[in-house]
């Protein structure tokens, strides 16, 4: 059995907003990350991802989205074992300004450009991954 993870890669003025993971997290704790979180059971839900994307962004970082375009899925084990379907989506910011309104999962909101994602070796390669193609699907980005 998979858990079901939803990820925002959420772009404006030509920079991506990233979270550095609350030390607490169980998971990659500290690191930088896209903002998101897991799909809860619910009895019936329609467009159960994206609804679950726009419920984690506001409960994490305080905002609403909206126009939310797949990117990609992968899959991954958490540092206690367990599996995890990971789906990330391009998504624009509707209203709010971003702060760590979760300070439980979130120390803080980084702004960064594409550019500056892929050359911190900081970064996991598969955020790396996942930046590269959501950039695809921006027409106002030059390619780098």
């Amino acid at each position: 059995m998979f858990f079901v993870n939803v990820q925002a890669a959420i772009y404006e003025n030509h920079k991506w907003l990233l979270i550095k993971r609350s030390e607490q997290e169980e998971h990659a704790a500290g690191q930088l990350a896209l903002v998101g979180g897991t799909v809860d059971q619910e009895s019936r839900a329609e467009k159960t991802l994206e609804a679950t994307l726009k419920r984690e962004v506001d409960e994490e970082i305080g905002i609403e989205i909206d126009n939310l375009r797949y990117v990609n899925s992968s899959s991954f084990t958490t540092d206690s074992g367990e599996a995890v379907i990971n789906v990330v989506f391009l998504c624009e910011r509707r209203s709010g300004i971003p702060y760590t309104k979760s300070v439980d999962e979130v120390d803080a909101i980084l702004w960064q450009s594409t550019e500056e994602i892929l050359r911190n070796p900081d970064i996991p390669l598969y955020l790396k991954k996942d930046i590269t193609e959501a950039r695809k699907l921006i027409k106002d980005e030059k390619v780098i």
